[in-house]
């Protein structure tokens, strides 16, 4: 980076990915930063600068970037490696320029275990849920493949599971030659735990008859409001339960009454559309329901306005997705 881009750099501020500090800069503050960055999406630490972007330089910046280095690989946890350059400006004053990339080990600590983030406004402790997502991502852990134990194999709706792979497979689990446990314990969908088959928190949702007995929040609310405001009161409301499919299904029947449909007559006989394509709407209720974070103890929310539908899916998007 040169002197008229550090400039520019300079004029857009502090933001997600660039951060002003004046050197020195305490051990574990500097450690808090690298690991911040590397558990986002990356970003430069321009050493030397104040906060209102005065460049004030640093003195010894040979030393600056070997101290640097040593807290990056000594004090973060996996040690992380980052690039530095200097920058000389016009007044005599020497910048560093670390850039720190977007870890492929997250989630990284440091060494006094702490988990920090970046935001627009600096950096600030991982919350449990981006911590959670974190691991995800990482592969570390997949949170649907987490073991339900108070669930046992009387809790497994055998036909479903007999259905769902005779119409996934195209043929039935006696032609396949494996037993039933077999087959979940392959689909991750349970587990043997001390000879005792126990479900996963996915074989749960879509293989008991009531896995909200076992997962409370797993559930859709659905309401029709007249207007276009939640202000006023629900002309109808539902609480959707029951395995997976079955609460897909239950929701697009709450859809098809509620929404306005419209008649095309071809020849004698009429054809009935709804007035939002039913594909999209059972796209984005299978992806509320596939993809919401199920760490957060709230349900799916349908709402049916007049002039739209929401469909809110608890959490936020994963790590630094905007």
């Amino acid at each position: 980076m040169d002197e008229i881009k550090l400039s520019q750099r300079i004029v857009r501020g502090e933001d997600l990915y660039t951060e002003f500090k004046l050197w020195p800069l305490h051990v574990n503050s500097l450690a808090e930063t690298l690991v911040a960055f590397a558990n986002t999406d990356g970003g430069q630490l321009l050493l030397g600068i104040d906060d209102a972007g005065n460049i004030i330089g640093v003195e010894e910046p040979d030393r600056t970037m070997r101290t640097v280095d040593n807290v990056a690989y000594n004090n973060c946890e996996p040690p992380l490696t980052v690039r530095q350059e200097t920058v000389p400006y016009a007044s005599g004053a020497l910048v560093v320029i670390v850039n720190i990339p977007k870890g492929d080990q997250r989630p990284y600590r440091t060494n006094t275990g702490r988990y920090t983030v970046r935001t627009t406004s600096g950096r600030r402790p991982a919350s449990r849920q981006e911590l959670l997502r974190l691991f995800q991502a990482s592969e570390h852990m997949y949170f649907d493949e987490t073991l339900l134990s108070q669930t046992t194999r009387a809790d497994l709706d055998s036909r479903a599971v007999e259905r769902f792979f005779a119409q996934a497979q195209g043929y039935t689990l006696e032609q396949l030659g494996l037993s039933l446990e077999r087959v979940l314990t392959n689909w991750k969908l349970a587990q043997l735990h001390h000879e005792e088959l126990h479900l996963t928190l996915a074989g749960t949702l879509f293989f008991c008859d009531q896995p909200q007995y076992f997962v409370p929040y797993a559930y859709i609310t659905a309401v029709r409001f007249t207007g276009g405001s939640p202000d006023r009161d629900p002309s109808d409301r539902k609480r959707i339960e029951g395995a997976m499919p079955r609460m897909l299904d239950d929701a697009m029947r709450f859809l098809n009454i509620h929404l306005p449909v419209r008649h095309d007559i071809h020849g004698m006989t009429p054809e009935i559309h709804l007035e939002l394509p039913p594909d999209a709407l059972r796209e984005v209720l299978v992806n509320a329901c596939a993809h919401r974070d199920y760490t957060i103890q709230s349900p799916i929310r349908l709402f049916i306005f007049d002039d739209r539908v929401e469909i809110r899916s608890p959490g936020g998007l994963p790590n630094t997705i905007t």
